[in-house]
């Protein structure tokens, strides 16, 4: 490995002008829990890490009339610490005691999870459920508002741009009539990667489905919305039968791939039995 430089900023503007003067050969970290790991593998090699994790007016979760915010640099311990959270985002909640180790979620930031773009980000599902909102800043104080079903764009890609910051993600607060439920299969526990994952938000009047949101995870090459699912099960009464149409439906929507934890049909039968499950939990009240 070439010499490596390290840089700790003391505020976001003195980091995006590094980035910007660094031209490309530099690597932002947060907590460090993807990046150190591919440095390791050499499947990444920047000349300068520029150290985000001292600029603490980025770490915060907000409760702001009807809306959620939380600082890019929250950890996932922190989401779990949170009463706002665990009360008014049970989705969320659920999705960030399923990442990882004690350990890991101590040190990984919810920006960090999200701009990693893993398949596989826990904390994207239910993002994407709930409709969120990334936001950014640039050099020169240019900022971005990127609705979270536009920022993956493929494995480890995302809309931001090179030297582009998130600084805060941002959601309505789910409604009294909104249930969820959040259900990750790994080979092992939740320190596993998933081999399929499902996020699903549920408005509803009595049984009847007047809104769905149903997002997966390890399935495709990014985090996704199954919108073709949502919209058959909105405007009719959930029974057995249109769980099962949907399962269907939820098969022919993904696209997954075979790897070391699970062959693409496996994942396949995989989602659509989450999937299941995930709308019956809902539908009850009794989801994660």
């Amino acid at each position: 490995m070439d010499e490596l430089e390290y840089f700790r900023p003391k505020d976001l503007s003195e980091a995006l002008r590094t980035a910007e003067s660094a031209q490309g050969a530099f690597k932002f970290i947060a907590g460090g829990t993807n990046v150190i790991p591919d440095m390791r593998s050499e499947t990444l090699a920047p000349r300068l890490l520029i150290d985000l994790g001292v600029l603490d007016d980025l770490r915060y979760i907000r409760d702001e009339r009807g809306t959620i915010a939380i600082g890019a640099l929250t950890t996932i311990s922190q989401i779990l610490a949170s009463d706002a959270i665990r009360e008014k985002v049970p989705l969320l909640f659920a999705a960030a005691g399923r990442l990882g180790s004690p350990l890991t979620r101590n040190r990984a930031t919810i920006g960090g999870n999200l701009a990693d773009a893993s398949p596989c980000a826990d904390t994207a599902l239910p993002l994407l459920v709930m409709e969120a909102t990334v936001h950014t800043a640039r050099p020169r104080g240019t900022r971005r508002d990127i609705p979270m079903d536009r920022f993956f764009l493929g494995p480890n890609r995302t809309a931001l741009a090179e030297n582009e910051i998130i600084t805060e993600i941002t959601f309505p607060k789910p409604g009294a009539s909104e249930r969820g439920s959040f259900i990750k299969l790994g080979l092992r526990n939740a320190m596993a990667i998933a081999v399929a994952s499902v996020a699903v938000q549920l408005d509803l009047r009595g049984r009847t489905c007047r809104k769905a949101r149903i997002a997966f995870g390890s399935v495709a090459p990014t985090p996704m919305r199954a919108a073709g699912t949502e919209k058959n099960l909105e405007g009719k009464d959930i029974d057995e039968r249109l769980i099962r149409e949907c399962s269907l439906l939820v098969q022919e929507e993904i696209l997954p791939i075979s790897d070391i934890r699970g062959s693409a049909e496996y994942r396949k039968m995989a989602a659509a039995a989450l999937f299941r499950r995930a709308v019956q939990e809902a539908v009850s009240g009794g989801g994660e």
